[in-house]
């Protein structure tokens, strides 16, 4: 399509000669503007991205795809229930849960709520979020009525570590003869862990099954099962399959989709608007290419006006400078994708280096619900970005080039 006498005087256009710099400096800094958008664009699509499936996976992997509860009261017949459930194709595991809000205090004076979530050690073994990151002390000793396994923000918070006791306070008291007493039992730390996210690290314990049923009064009975499907997406078709299969009982089925909608929702919805927002910065970018070849015609008018009397066809000056715009725009947006692609990789040290010399929190995981900076670089979005940034920097491009090519070689000689 471009032949050598094109590259050839397109080149020697963009690499301009002393005294004729100008041109140039505008094109390097529509080039510097051009792979800033383009490195931008993918650094934030890839935050946003790795954003959504981190919450996503530690969500799901401590609260599971579907939540099995009686219509109401309490559970009974649980055992028999998860059975039926854990015999369907579509289920991968379903584990009883007895579930309560509690206050969580230490003989030292520390105290924070919690959320008590009772769980058979072999369930909470199986999850994987828990059983792989467990921080201190063993699931082993998770057993019995008198282990507690809690998060690693709620163990620096209360000032506990393995073997010490933490005394759980529930809001449901006791009816006796002198009034309502606080329900309250110490409990010895077993294990702690981290996932990684804020909310549950800083709010979350788990003690054994029968423990949280003799704690909350809730013999034979629990306050859902849990069910963790192969395929998430397919949630509507589990639903239907477990009423199908428990069609003898009332039922609430609560799906993670109904119940997160809202927030995946709303980081949708700011990952458009900042895709659009980055989108005007290599827009603005590309018209500073539509200035650079405008100013490089005008300046050019007089070599214009030479080639098209030795022989030089319109298109053959429209190709000239259609590579002049496409070069600037080509190698801007390769080293924008270069430069995004290296920053993904090195997100957390460069977090770590920030607040190493400035001495602030960057990413507070108390506002951002996660501990690190996720970045997951999607090739098919990744690819759209470079074919945004070629596809406005070639349609940048075109009028300058047309006027180019229009211009008439008596009206530009007689003008010099």
């Amino acid at each position: 399509m471009f032949g050598a006498f094109e590259r050839a005087v397109a080149a020697r256009y963009l690499w301009a000669r002393k005294g004729e710099r100008f041109v140039s400096v505008i094109a390097g800094f529509s080039l510097v503007g051009i792979a800033l958008g383009v490195a931008t664009l993918i650094v934030v699509l890839s935050v946003m991205g790795g954003f959504r499936q981190e919450l996503l996976g530690r969500i799901l992997g401590l609260n599971g795809h579907l939540g099995i509860s009686a219509v109401q009261g309490p559970l009974t017949d649980y055992a028999a229930a998860a059975a039926r459930i854990r015999a369907l194709p579509e289920v991968a595991r379903a584990a009883p849960v007895v579930e309560g809000q509690v206050l969580l205090t230490t003989d030292a004076g520390g105290s924070a709520g919690g959320l008590v979530r009772g769980i058979a050690p072999e369930d909470l073994q199986t999850r994987p979020i828990i059983a792989g990151n467990i921080k201190a002390g063993d699931l082993a000793a998770f057993q019995g009525d008198d282990a507690i396994v809690i998060g690693a923000g709620l163990a620096r918070r209360l000032e506990v570590g393995i073997g010490d006791r933490v005394t759980v306070v529930s809001p449901q008291g006791r009816v006796t003869v002198f009034g309502t007493v606080p329900r309250l039992r110490a409990y010895k730390v077993a294990a702690i862990f981290e996932v990684g996210m804020q909310e549950y690290d800083s709010g979350f314990v788990f003690l054994p099954l029968a423990a949280a049923q003799l704690f909350f009064q809730l013999p034979n009975a629990v306050s859902q099962i849990e069910v963790h499907l192969r395929n998430p997406d397919e949630s509507d078709a589990a639903a239907r399959a477990i009423r199908r299969a428990l069609a003898d009982r009332p039922l609430r089925i609560a799906d993670w989709q109904d119940a997160n909608s809202g927030f995946f929702q709303l980081v949708q919805v700011q990952r458009n608007v900042m895709f659009l927002i980055l989108t005007l910065i290599i827009l603005v970018a590309a018209f500073n290419i539509v200035s650079s070849l405008t100013m490089l015609v005008k300046d050019k008018g007089r070599d214009i006006a030479i080639l098209r009397t030795m022989g030089a066809g319109r298109g053959a000056v429209l190709r000239i400078f259609l590579l002049c715009g496409a070069a600037v725009g080509g190698i801007g947006t390769l080293a924008g994708f270069g430069i995004g692609l290296v920053f993904c990789a090195n997100i957390e040290s460069i977090r770590q280096g920030l607040m190493a010399v400035t001495g602030t929190t960057v990413f507070d995981p108390e506002i951002y619900f996660l501990t690190r900076i996720p970045a997951v670089v999607d090739p098919a979005e990744v690819a759209q970005v470079v074919g945004l940034g070629l596809l406005l920097s070639l349609l940048a491009t075109l009028i300058p080039s047309w006027r180019a090519a229009r211009l008439d070689p008596v009206e530009a000689l007689r003008n010099e």
